[in-house]
This record gives structure tokens, sequence and C-alpha cells, in this order.
């Protein structure tokens, strides 16, 4: 894709944009004609992901807990990439529709937001980021953006450079690809945190990304993509300590006891808020929740537990969504509320109390010795298929990725095929293959 410029860039749908959208927003970087009348483009986005490849595979890999494995007392059936997209996607299509946005649209953005993560999870991202950094390093957000206009395979267009037919991936829409982008900025240009190893382009997927970003405002995410992003911090902080509670991990009488509070509230403020968060802050966010009559004070399994356990999910996150929801409109109004026309309001309180829950998953699933373990194991899976395929290649590639490691121009460009192809295993063939290339 790179030095492609876009075909004529019409929304081809056979309809005006949805309100509030301006035809820029429904633009593709290839043109096509539409299939199927009466669709609108982000309708046919939000299908074009859920029938992806890319988010099926979302399946067999790590959220919290490794997909396959069983807890010590109950198999809970914990939650995978897939499932946690799916309901960070009906989180942000409510959210996003109370406010304005269009649903089909901020959908797409959220089954998308977890598309380029490595197996293994945010460990696995670690590794694979260690292993690329003399190409322009690993980043999940990033990944996504790469798979969603270069390398999952659905659309093709001819290069006006050298007459060849590449990828354009998903080629969804411009408002598409911005709402899925939490991160709009390059490796080394956080606005505020240069140092921060959060991005959302790789130097070579620049001419998509740079035309994606065709005049918004700079390192400013659309509002969509804030929707997104906060459903997605709902998602799990609320369904993490669902499935600590189900597998018995968390055990909600030490949330009383101080020196465990302690704990969390470190956790917290070493990972989730500033660091000059006052504990005293976070002590009160907690409380809040405890106070509630829907808390889940306590769990043994049983049916009734297990709804009432339902019950304070659903409280949680219609908590959260309405906080941010309240305090958008009481800063905007009641209108239509898309792309750059506002920001999400977030209050203070319902951030709080949101990292107070990611402190406690943290504490009690995350932190757990036998974790621990697998991770460390997990990082040499993945330092060890790295050096193998390395070694190998393009002996261990699939298909699409031998053929683009056999047109790479040079070293750089073929250990970035490398790095495609395994951030695009789920555990269980990224451990099948490096089984394979290691024995």
């Amino acid at each position: 894709m790179e030095g492609t410029a876009p075909a004529t860039a019409q929304p081809y749908e056979n309809h005006l944009p949805p309100p509030g959208y301006d035809p820029t927003s429904v633009e593709r970087w290839a043109g096509e004609p539409d299939k199927r009348p009466g669709r609108t483009a982000f309708q046919r986005d939000r299908a074009r992901v859920l029938h992806s490849a890319a988010l099926r595979r979302l399946a067999g890999k790590t959220q919290v807990v490794t997909p396959g494995t069983r807890s010590e007392a109950w198999d809970a059936s914990p939650r995978t990439r897939l499932t946690h997209s799916l309901e960070c996607a009906q989180v942000g299509r409510e959210l996003g529709a109370a406010l304005g946005c269009d649903p089909d649209l901020v959908e797409a953005a959220c089954l998308s937001h977890d598309l380029g993560h490595p197996p293994f999870g945010h460990n696995g991202e670690q590794a694979l980021n260690e292993f690329a950094q003399d190409c322009g390093g690993f980043e999940g957000n990033a990944q996504s953006l790469r798979l969603l206009t270069r390398i999952e395979p659905k659309r093709f267009q001819r290069s006006e450079e050298t007459g060849d037919f590449v990828s354009v991936g998903l080629n969804l829409t411009r408002a598409a690809l911005d709402a899925a982008t939490k991160y709009p900025w390059p490796r080394g240009a956080h606005p505020t945190d240069p140092a921060s190893p959060k991005f959302g382009v790789y130097d070579d997927d620049r001419p998509v990304f740079d035309w994606v970003r065709k005049g918004a405002p700079d390192d400013r995410t659309c509002f969509e993509a804030q929707v997104m992003d906060w459903s997605d911090d709902v998602a799990y902080s609320v369904h993490d300590v669902e499935d600590g509670l189900h597998a018995g991990h968390i055990d909600p009488g030490c949330l009383y006891a101080e020196p465990e509070r302690q704990s969390v509230f470190a956790v917290a403020i070493g990972r989730y808020v500033s660091a000059d968060t006052d504990p005293a802050e976070l002590a009160e966010a907690l409380d809040r929740l405890l106070a509630e009559e829907w808390w889940p004070h306590g769990y043994d399994g049983t049916a009734v537990a297990q709804a009432r356990l339902k019950d304070a999910t659903s409280q949680l996150i219609g908590r959260f969504c309405l906080a941010a929801e309240g305090a958008t409109r009481t800063a905007y109004g009641t209108g239509r509320l898309t792309r750059y026309a506002a920001e999400l309001v977030v209050p203070r309180s319902a951030r709080l109390e949101c990292a107070v829950l990611k402190a406690v998953a943290d504490r009690y699933v995350m932190q757990r010795a036998e974790q621990e373990r697998l991770r460390a194991d997990q990082r040499i899976v993945v330092a060890e298929l790295a050096e193998a395929l390395t070694a190998r290649a393009p002996d261990g590639l699939d298909p699409q990725f031998r053929a683009l490691y056999d047109e790479a121009p040079d070293d750089r460009a073929r250990k970035r095929v490398l790095v495609d192809q395994i951030a695009s295993l789920t555990d269980a063939s990224a451990r099948s293959l490096h089984a394979r290339l290691t024995n």
C-alpha cells in the first residue's frame, strides 16, 4: 500500500451519508460499488469486520485467563479477546447511539479495536515489541490499523506505480478507520509523553493513516473513538472482576481489610491512574461501590449467586455509561454528537471507580504466581518463535506471508513480515508453530 494513491474517493454507497456525517466520512481508500443498495456505509463496515478471519481468531487469544485452561474452582468459561470485543461492541453501540453517533460505526470500531493483538495478550505484545525494535517496534493498536488496511484479505487495487495488485485490507470508510484509532500518532510522537509505548501507526502505513486523518485536528481522537475507548475500559474492568469472582480468585471480603485495600490502591496508582492520585480518592471510589445494594459481597457459584453477579455486572456497566452520557450531554447539549464536534466527558468519580475495578482484577487474578509463571513461558515461546522464523523463513510462514516475504525489498521489510505472521497467530497456533520450528 505504501505510496499507492487512493482511487476515486467517492461515497459509492447509493445513499447520502448518515445524519451527522459528511461525504468525506464515508469515502473509502479504494472506490468500489455497493453490492446491495440500501445498506449504509457504516453497516457495510460493521459487516466486514464481523465476518473477518481476524475477528474469529480472537477466540483463541488471551484476554486475562489463557483460553483452554481451567480454574481451580469452577470451569467458568473465561472471556477471550473475541468475547471481550463483542461485549465492548454492545456497550459502545448503545452509548454511541445515546449520544447521537451512528451505532454501526461505533460497533465497527469496537469490534476492530483489538484485532491487532498478538497471541498471549499484552504479554505477547511486549515480547514482540522487543523483537521488532529495529523495524519500527510493535504496538497492538498500530497493528490493528495495519490489519484493517493491508493484511486482512478482502479488497485489492492496482498500484499506479508498479501495476501490481496490492491489498487494501477490509477497505473500511475513513470514519470507521478513524474511530478504531485510539492513538493517532506514530511511535515516539505521543503529544505529552514522547517515551510512551503507545502509538497508532507504523512508518510504512503512513500513507493510509494520513488519508484517514486528513482534516482531523492533530493528535485528537474523534468522538466515536473516545466512545470506543471508554466502552473498552468499562467492558474489561467490569468483566475481569466478574471472571475473577467466577473462578474463585477474588474474595469480596478482602476489600474491607485495610492492608488488602492499600495493595489494590498501589496497583491502581502504578498502572491505571496518575501517580499523584490520592489513595483516599480511590478509597472513596471503592467504598461507593461497596455501599451499593447490588454489589456482590459474596459468591458461591450457585444459580442465585450467578444471577446476582450478573446483575452487578449490568449495574456497573450502566453506572459508568450513564455517568459519561450525562456529563457529556451537560457539556454539549442534546444534539447529535459526531466526529470532531465534541469530546466525551467522563466524570473523575467514574474513572476512579473503573480504575479500582481494574486494580482488583490485576491484584487478585493477573498477579497470581501461576499466572506469572505462565507469562514467563509465553515470553519464551514468542522470543524463540521469532528467532526460529528469522533463521528458517520462509519456512514456517503461511502462504500469504510467504509471498510478502519473497517480495520484501530489504531485511527491515522482511522482519516486519515475520512480525505480522506471529501477530496473526492464536495462542495455540503460536505454541504449535514454535514446537515445529524448534524441535
